[in-house]
């Protein structure tokens, strides 16, 4: 079997949109009871113009609909490719934080005119007693230029390993 099905998923976190800057993004929700870990895959292009910062919010949820969301502040550590454009050569450079349920890509940290891919993990037992499905939201960064960018999930240590055809509807 190849990993697919035996070693991760791969589902839609938020829909790639044209500007990120034309309001705020809500993310999709996973339900955490199928997985040990979620990777969040933030894809950026590099920003029309301007310097905005790009924040991304950790959210976790009692119900795949509506119920209780609330921020969950476990982000600490974090990793980056950054370029103009990038080339497929970049190495990760690893970032550290305070924990929070805010990542915020500021142009220090990750320079608005370059393309992006900005990846952190998330553990299931890790989530709020009663809370089972974690999201991700990206603000409104601002006005400064049109970015182009969305989310990808990455679930992997899957409970029950299958042909991918037949995996769990990660929201279910």
């Amino acid at each position: 079997m190849r990993g697919l099905g035996k070693d991760f998923d791969v589902c839609m976190g938020i829909n790639l949109v044209a500007d990120l800057a034309a309001g705020a993004n809500t993310g999709k929700r996973v339900h955490m009871r199928n997985y040990q870990t979620l990777a969040v895959v933030l894809l950026k292009n590099a920003a029309s113009a301007g310097t905005d910062t790009v924040t991304v919010t950790l959210r976790e949820h009692n119900a795949n609909t509506g119920g209780t969301s609330q921020d969950l502040a476990k982000i600490t550590d974090w990793y980056a490719k950054s370029a103009a454009p990038l080339a497929g050569t970049e190495a990760w450079v690893e970032r550290t934080q305070a924990a929070s349920a805010n990542l915020a890509l500021t142009n220090a940290l990750v320079p608005a005119a370059n393309q992006a891919i900005v990846v952190f993990e998330v553990e299931a037992d890790s989530l709020s007693d009663g809370f089972q499905w974690l999201s991700v939201d990206i603000a409104d960064p601002g006005v400064g230029g049109t970015i182009l960018g969305g989310v990808i999930y990455v679930p992997t240590g899957l409970k029950i390993q299958r042909n991918p055809a037949l995996l769990a509807q990660p929201n279910a």
